[in-house]
């Protein structure tokens, strides 16, 4: 069985019951930083298997595995050979819910092919909690992911300024003045933004007002641009 499984957006408490109950029941964790998920399992007590201990040791616990469609890591046919196996699989993202703005469709499809189970576990997600305390409307959104880095960029943001729902997509530290300036560019000055930035970590914190107001902000506060963006613009 292979279970789809949300883990914390910052917060290391902001994990279900189940979640955890499934991470210390499976065989194989699939995840993208060893690192950023041992510090995870560590939190709530869920043992893993030493890469460097022989087979002959017994170890209680599960492996890890780094799993990641494009580079080094588990590939796809070594997780179906898991499953195939009678393996008990998870899959979890450094952050968030797997397969959202993450890798995971291609196995998704072939773990479907060979007719293995695959149960969601949910959990945390940046674009709903950023929604939920943005003040926008949300019964009916457009989530964009991340933005294309220099392809189609500018014709999306166009598409953007004419949206009729409230649009939703995550930004990078790196880009978010580049986004910023496009969006002051292209939408009306009555057009709300909304930026909420680090959820759920300590330095939490949601700006909002028309793009020039946002972007004002963000230029006279460059220490802030850090950390990860989720930026909402009401519809027209």
């Amino acid at each position: 069985m292979l279970y789809i499984v949300a883990t914390p957006i910052g917060n290391l408490e902001d994990i279900t019951l189940r979640a955890i109950r499934v991470l210390k029941e499976v065989d194989v964790i699939l995840c993208e930083d060893t690192r950023v998920t041992k510090r995870l399992l560590e939190r709530h007590e869920i043992e893993i298997k030493s890469r460097k201990a022989p087979p002959s040791a017994g170890q209680r616990g599960r492996q890890l595995i780094t799993y990641n469609e494009q580079r080094s890591g588990a590939s796809i046919k070594k997780v179906i050979r898991l499953l195939e196996e009678g393996k008990d699989v998870a899959l979890v993202s450094d952050a968030g819910t797997p397969i959202i703005s993450d890798p995971g469709a291609r196995l998704i499809q072939e773990v479907r092919e060979i007719g293995a189970k695959i149960v969601a576990i949910p959990g945390a997600n940046a674009a709903i909690a950023a929604l939920s305390i943005s003040g926008l409307p949300a019964s009916d959104f457009l989530f964009l992911g991340f933005l294309p880095h220099k392809k189609g960029r500018e014709t999306l943001f166009k598409e953007i300024a004419a949206s009729k729902r409230t649009v939703v997509f995550y930004e990078s530290p790196h880009r978010i003045l580049k986004t910023l300036q496009s969006l002051d560019k292209n939408l009306m000055a009555s057009r709300k933004i909304v930026i909420a930035r680090e959820l759920t970590k300590i330095y939490e914190e949601v700006i909002s007002g028309n793009s020039k107001e946002v972007l004002d902000y963000f230029e006279k506060n460059p220490k802030k641009i850090k950390g990860e963006f989720v930026v909402m613009i009401e519809g027209v």
